[in-house]
C-alpha cells in the first residue's frame, strides 16, 4: 500500500457547500482507498488528508467528487 498526502484547498466561497456535503454524503471513499488521518490549517481553507491505496486511480475518483469545491495536490509518500 502506498500512502499520499492530499493538499486540499478549498475554493473561496465554497467552504459552507464542502462543509454541508461531507457532513450530509461523508468522504465519497471508494472500496480500496483508505482515509488515515487529516489536519485542517488555522483558518480552515486548507486541509491535510494522509491517504493509502495500492491503485492511484482510487484518488482520483475520489477527487471528482469534490474538485468542483476544492483543488487538490497528492503527493506520494514514501
Amino acid at each position: 500500500m502506498q500512502k499520499y498526502m492530499v493538499i486540499e484547498w478549498i475554493k473561496v466561497g465554497c467552504w459552507d457547500a464542502a462543509y454541508t456535503r461531507f457532513h450530509e454524503q461523508g468522504r465519497f471513499l471508494p472500496p480500496g482507498l483508505n482515509y488515515l488521518n487529516s489536519w485542517p490549517n488555522k483558518e480552515i481553507s486548507v486541509c491535510y488528508q494522509l491517504m493509502e491505496t495500492s491503485n492511484p486511480e482510487l484518488l482520483e475518483l475520489w477527487i471528482s467528487h469534490w474538485d468542483d469545491l476544492t483543488d487538490f495536490e497528492v503527493v506520494p509518500i514514501d
